[in-house]
């Protein structure tokens, strides 16, 4: 599918400003992509998907957690985690992506995890930076990014687990796993 023809599959599914959100994601994965060497296309189109189950019924995802055997650690989560390995489910039986790349970028594209690929770390940076956030932090995380992809995911993994822990959230194993492995050489 073609960018105009997915984006106009995806807007009804999400309010406006979410649109504009991927729209950022989108724009900001794609110039990380061509910067760092990646499939553009690839990194269009999981940029575009990544929220694709963002507003879907938190019931109805974890239905498809049992029904399809998706990681049944996601029954204990809410739709922030659960809208990932949702969003990939959809990407594939919905729009018909094949490509496990795409595919995991979408499902990653909050918690992150260990040994991610390009993409995958494309699309969680994306997802962080693009330019609709307005965080503290969030120009030193940019910078780190236009400097070095590596540095920059372990910026943005690093921000995220202390997001969480200073509001009290749990956090996800595949975001300690992914923390782990951008850290734990510094053990």
């Amino acid at each position: 599918m073609e960018r105009n023809e997915l984006l106009e599959q995806i807007k009804p599914r999400m309010p406006e400003k979410r649109y504009i959100h991927t729209i950022g994601v989108m724009e900001t994965a794609i110039m990380l992509a061509e910067k760092y060497g990646e499939d553009v296309k690839a990194a269009e189109t999981a940029a575009i998907l990544h929220d694709v189950a963002k507003y879907a019924d938190e019931e109805w995802m974890k239905e498809i957690v049992k029904t399809h055997h998706l990681d049944a650690r996601l029954l204990n989560w809410g739709s922030e985690i659960l809208h990932g390995p949702v969003g990939a489910w959809i990407a594939e039986n919905e729009f018909h992506i094949q490509d496990e790349d795409i595919l995991n970028a979408i499902r990653f594209h909050t918690t992150g995890r260990a040994n991610m690929s390009k993409l995958e770390k494309i699309i969680f940076i994306a997802d962080m930076i693009e330019p609709n956030r307005k965080f503290d932090g969030v120009e030193k995380l940019r910078k780190k990014v236009e400097k070095d992809l590596d540095k920059g995911m372990r910026a943005c993994i690093r921000h995220s687990i202390a997001h969480l822990v200073d509001m009290k959230l749990p956090i996800f194993p595949d975001s300690i796993e992914c923390y782990n492995d951008y850290f734990f050489e510094e053990v």
